[in-house]
């Protein structure tokens, strides 16, 4: 893809870099959801036509987790200056309005896209699209708050997905109480794991105002409430497949707790940004194979 924008201190036309239109969307980012939804379709515990589970990856992957990126990018431009000067916007590789425009045109084809999952999906799309405008954008501009931002991250990306992927499979009839209840407890897990990826940003978000949990309490204080809100969230979900007759998961995914633990004490005792990243690496990854765990056992019913 190659966009044509004619710079401000330039008459002729300048390139937007293709690549730099793939770095804008931040393909590495559009995992979350995708899992997630792919989770909600499992916990269903019913079946579909392919077609639509993999259009209802598309959407909350590539299309909505996309375009959240790039308007993430597009109102972030100041502060990535400072953090991560080589990012398509500040680096001057997507030029002009370039950013803005990739970040409206994501907005159309995905509220498109998410029609054709019927009313639940789109409606669920338009949500969160809304959120991912809100999160970035003011007035709402909710990542100028740690607790809020954060909070709506979680569920746009975990939360929502899930639901929107165990709603289509079921024909838009709403999901089982216990699917409803391990969607929230991910998405609250989930904001722990939003305050690991602020360690990195704090000298430019202290510079322009955004009140990430690291700036608002401090990387100590910041690293104590993110494993405790991953950890404590996965404890509760061990409780309840205890309780729902699913031991075997229940356990699993106390190991993979446990797992996590493992990092976490090594992040809680050297709270910066090269250790949040080592948790985000390798304790993400024990902690999204629960969900699915999770989804299996409830599958059909508790």
């Amino acid at each position: 893809m190659t966009v044509l924008i004619t710079s401000q201190s330039a008459t002729a036309p300048v390139r937007a870099e293709p690549k730099a239109v793939l770095e804008l969307f931040k393909p590495v980012t559009w995992f979350p959801p995708m899992w997630a939804f792919a989770c909600g379709a499992i916990s269903a515990g019913t079946s579909a036509p392919a077609w639509k589970i993999g259009l209802g990856i598309l959407v909350a992957g590539p299309l909505v987790c996309g375009t959240s990126q790039a308007v993430n990018d597009w109102f972030d431009r100041h502060v990535d200056a400072v953090n991560e000067p080589h990012r398509p916007i500040p680096s001057g590789r997507l030029p002009g309005r370039t950013g803005l425009a990739l970040a409206v045109a994501g907005t159309g084809v995905a509220a498109a896209a998410g029609a054709l999952l019927g009313t639940w999906g789109w409606a669920a799309t338009l949500l969160a699209l809304l959120l991912a405008w809100g999160y970035s954008a003011p007035p709402f501009r909710f990542k100028a708050n740690g607790w809020v931002g954060n909070a709506a991250v979680g569920f746009s990306y975990e939360g929502l997905a899930w639901v929107t992927g165990a709603a289509v499979l079921l024909g838009g009839a709403l999901p089982p109480a216990a699917v409803l209840l391990l969607a929230a407890l991910y998405s609250i897990g989930a904001h722990g794991i939003m305050t690991l990826n602020d360690y990195k940003s704090q000298e430019g978000d202290r510079a322009h105002g955004v009140r990430s949990l690291p700036v608002l309490l401090g990387p100590a204080g910041a690293s104590r409430v993110a494993c405790a809100v991953m950890a404590g969230a996965q404890l509760v979900v061990v409780v309840l497949l205890l309780d729902w007759g699913h031991p075997v998961a229940a356990l699993a995914v106390a190991a993979l707790v446990a797992c996590q633990g493992a990092l976490m004490l090594g992040f809680l005792r050297s709270p910066d940004p090269a250790m949040a990243l080592r948790l985000s690496a390798f304790g993400v990854p024990f902690y999204v194979s629960g969900m699915m765990i999770a989804a299996f056992a409830v599958r059909g019913g508790v």
